[in-house]
């Protein structure tokens, strides 16, 4: 049974249906990925299934008692409060059932029945935790001050604040747009975990196949308006969707070879015609269309026409940098060579933004120097992005830089042609930016920076907010440039597959060079911890070993323990008797804090009671 539905939904944009009479139900527990190229409809259509945005058509059915959650991909909150006030000023069901338990408890002449109620169902809903696991939630996520202004905050900074939020709000249903934008890989990882691990329901928007890999249960794809379901991981996904595409070529292929033959009868056929004419004619024309439809993916050419670069391309000598007495680069030295393709990795905050800050000669280093070779051509694109003139027109973006650009040797390509080689198809290019989706501005920002032919790449967060057949063409082009490659990324596919040498940025400055990719780097301390929790754990044995034999004291105390504990069990057993045998505010309140003091005093009795019966 669906616990959230999306019944015939159509939404226009610029005129043009987005979504189409498209159907789309949530089961309780599922754990659904949304995927299509940017631009298809998948932000709009979380929103409306979210009810933040009426379609134009079409309706939304929630089970009664469901709450939603939604994470949206950009943080719009402008009010002027504190990271705790936006973070609990809005009360959720556990929130609520520990408010009205203080309310009953503080009230003498309380009903005791609905205390009991009351008690059960915080109980069944884990609320005596709710605290703890808050805290552990924004220390997860890196909020660590509750008292700054929001709009003092990063973007980063606020994307991982709604995270917290929705988290611990734990609605029924997680609606989720892009949830590892800003999180470091350790983060996402833990993230990962958490939503594994409980059986909530969750529909989200990623790009981030090992995201993909691992929560999701099925994949559901926007083409065209029109909704295709996968089920499985990202690696069925691939193999589903290969399968469909061809059943459609060859599908579309036929279509064509029929369209010519009626399209020679419709030319044959006088203006007056019979019903079966009609008939033959309506369908005609769904065979036209059926033969159009583009299966064709249109593909990306990022090809390079780089300079060639010198002996020396960039060497650091002894960086040294600090804000506020925090050493953020301490003493690191490194001459890149030809063809490096390096990952900087680390937790957010560690130094990654500041290391290419200084390389970028944005800021000056404290000590040390960075030497630049006179061919070297930085090519930078930033996590924030490029800012673009929102009123200028998309081919506007790429003219003021170039009408015409060298991509290989002797190729030249206008401003449009190239715009179509990234997706931009003409009827595109004369858009205005503000009309562009978040992952179409990236693309727009990315295409600025490639442009310029660099023949060392820094690239900071590219894969936020592009869709996945963009971040594949990216992969083929990042394999094939022949220039130094720095990458920022929390996409551990993206690293993996690219990068095989990592900068680890530690704590206290300390930048870690490890040769191998990111996958090589985890199994590597995975092996170096095995060998420390062994030592730890026979270390343990030994000492227990040693210990084989009770002392005349430690026998007394063993057996007085069992009769204590059969104490323990006779008292609780009479109090647990009282407790149902009266409805006295004071007196129930009395028994049940005796009945807990008991229970601690019994798993303290039980603790040693097994830990003296191993040597008995």
């Amino acid at each position: 049974m669906s616990i959230l539905a999306g019944e015939n939904i159509s939404q226009s944009f610029n005129d043009q249906w987005l979504l189409k009479n498209v159907n789309f139900s949530l089961q309780s527990g599922s754990k659904v990925a949304l995927v299509g190229h940017n631009g298809s409809g998948k932000s709009t259509l979380l929103k409306i299934l979210a009810g933040l945005l009426i379609p134009d058509e079409g309706s939304i059915i929630k089970q009664d008692g469901i709450e939603l959650g939604y994470l949206p991909q950009e943080f719009t909150h402008t009010h002027s409060e504190t990271v705790f006030d936006f973070i609990f000023k809005t009360k959720n069901k556990i929130q609520k059932l520990i408010s009205d338990y203080e309310s009953l408890i503080s009230d003498p002449h309380s009903d005791q029945k609905e205390l009991q109620i009351l008690m059960d169902q915080i109980s069944a809903n884990d609320a005596w935790d709710y605290e703890n696991r808050s805290k552990t939630i924004l220390s997860k996520l890196g909020i660590t001050n509750t008292e700054r202004l929001i709009q003092t905050l990063s973007g980063g900074e606020k994307k991982r604040l709604s995270l917290a939020k929705l988290l611990i709000l734990d609605p029924d249903i997680y609606i989720l747009d892009e949830p590892t934008n800003h999180l470091d890989i350790e983060t996402i990882e833990w993230l990962e975990k958490l939503l594994q691990k409980n059986n909530k329901t969750v529909l989200f928007v990623s790009h981030d196949r090992y995201f993909l890999d691992t929560v999701c249960t099925e994949i559901r794809e926007i083409d065209h308006g029109r909704i295709y379901t996968y089920s499985g991981k990202y690696a069925d996904y691939l193999e589903q969707k290969a399968e469909r595409e061809e059943i459609e070529k060859i599908s579309s292929e036929k279509a064509n070879n029929l369209l010519r033959k009626e399209l020679e009868w419709m030319r044959r056929q006088p203006k007056a015609r019979g019903t079966k004419s009609k008939s033959r004619i309506d369908s005609f024309y769904d065979l036209e269309k059926k033969a159009k439809k583009n299966i064709h993916k249109k593909d990306i050419s990022l090809a390079s026409n780089m300079q060639r670069q010198g002996g020396k391309i960039l060497e650091i000598e002894n960086l040294n940098k600090s804000f506020s007495n925090k050493n953020i680069v301490k003493n690191f030295s490194y001459v890149f060579k030809r063809h490096d393709r390096i990952g900087l990795i680390g937790k957010n905050g560690t130094g990654k933004s500041t290391f290419i800050k200084l390389l970028t000669q944005e800021i000056e280093p404290d000590m040390g120097h960075i030497n630049l070779g006179e061919t070297t051509r930085i090519g930078y694109y930033r996590q924030e992005g490029l800012p673009l003139d929102d009123t200028k027109r998309v081919i506007e973006v790429v003219t003021d830089v170039a009408e015409f650009i060298q991509v290989t040797k002797g190729e030249n390509i206008s401003a449009a042609q190239l715009l179509n080689r990234f997706l931009f198809p003409p009827e595109k290019q004369y858009d205005l930016v503000k009309k562009l989706s978040g992952g179409e501005r990236k693309r727009l920002q990315l295409m600025r920076v490639l442009m310029t032919n660099p023949n060392f790449l820094i690239l900071d967060e590219p894969s936020n907010d592009l869709d996945i057949d963009t971040l594949n063409i990216l992969e083929e082009f990042l394999l094939e440039y022949r220039g130094v490659l720095i990458l920022v990324s929390h996409d551990r596919y993206l690293v993996d597959k690219i990068c095989n040498q990592l900068f680890i940025f530690e704590e206290f400055g300390t930048i870690r060079i490890y040769n191998g990719n990111y996958t090589s780097f985890l199994d590597l301390k995975e092996e170096k911890e095995k060998p420390t929790l062994k030592s730890d754990s026979i270390k343990k044995e030994r000492e227990e070993k040693e210990k084989k034999k009770l002392t005349y004291k430690e026998k007394l105390e063993l057996e007085n323990i069992e009769k204590e504990i059969e104490d323990i069990e006779i008292k609780t057993s009479d109090l647990t008797e009282s407790l149902n045998q009266t409805t006295d505010y004071k007196e129930l309140e009395e028994i049940s804090t005796n009945i807990k003091t008991l229970q601690i005093k019994m798993e303290k009795k039980m603790e040693r009671w097994m830990y003296l019966s191993n040597f008995e």
